[in-house]
């Protein structure tokens, strides 16, 4: 694999991370959690590593090629994505303190961070439809190697990312109640939209 197509990747990767969706809004839930940043992101950090594996395995091209499959896996995704969405709505996140979190675990920041990203479409849609535009098994390089490649910059480049997505809500927001709770409004109002048009797109076909 050439510098060309890794930096060619790296660019249309930075663009789909860089986009506002379910898990940037976890990040900036979490961002207003005090010390719950980095195991909110490390849940999220797993979800993607999960499809890397499964990338890497050659299970990919398998769910691509099998329309029934995808379309359960973007359904149970894009009904998550609603589900949380309006749990967002309903209770905004709001600047609290550390002390204030002692009912929620680091344990169950990762789990609920794993479940957001596990079942985000943006994920699904970028290992089995972005990764094999770059990858060229005429290069010599196996499939499986070029693959985990490219696992690896987006892994890094998501960790990078949502840390500082979740330590800037927690600078910029920590003292401004009503705009956390404006931004975490329109974050839920996005993961509801992005969860109506996926179950649209794929149910009608359109």
């Amino acid at each position: 694999m050439g510098t060309t197509t890794l930096a060619a990747f790296l660019a249309v990767d930075l663009l789909l991370v860089f986009t506002p969706g379910a898990d940037w809004a976890y990040a900036i839930s979490a961002g207003l959690r005090g010390r719950s940043v980095v195991p909110a992101v490390t849940g999220l950090i797993a979800g993607h590593l999960a499809y890397a594996l499964v990338a890497v395995a050659g299970l990919a091209v398998l769910v691509a090629s099998s329309p029934a499959a995808l379309t359960a896996l973007t359904v149970a995704g894009a009904g998550y994505l609603l589900w949380l969405g309006w749990g967002v709505l309903r209770e905004p996140a709001v600047p609290t303190a550390d002390e204030e979190n002692a009912g929620v675990s680091r344990s169950q920041m990762v789990l609920k961070g794993f479940g957001i990203s596990g079942l985000n479409p943006k994920a699904l849609l970028l290992y089995f439809s972005l990764f094999p535009q770059f990858i060229d098994p005429a290069t010599g390089w196996p499939v499986a190697a070029q693959t985990g490649l490219l696992s690896t910059v987006h892994l890094v480049v998501c960790a990078v990312v949502y840390l500082g997505v979740g330590l800037l809500a927690r600078t910029v927001l920590s003292t401004r109640p009503a705009a956390a709770r404006a931004v975490t409004r329109v974050s839920g109002a996005i993961m509801i939209l992005i969860g109506v048009f996926l179950l649209v797109e794929r149910l009608t076909g359109v």
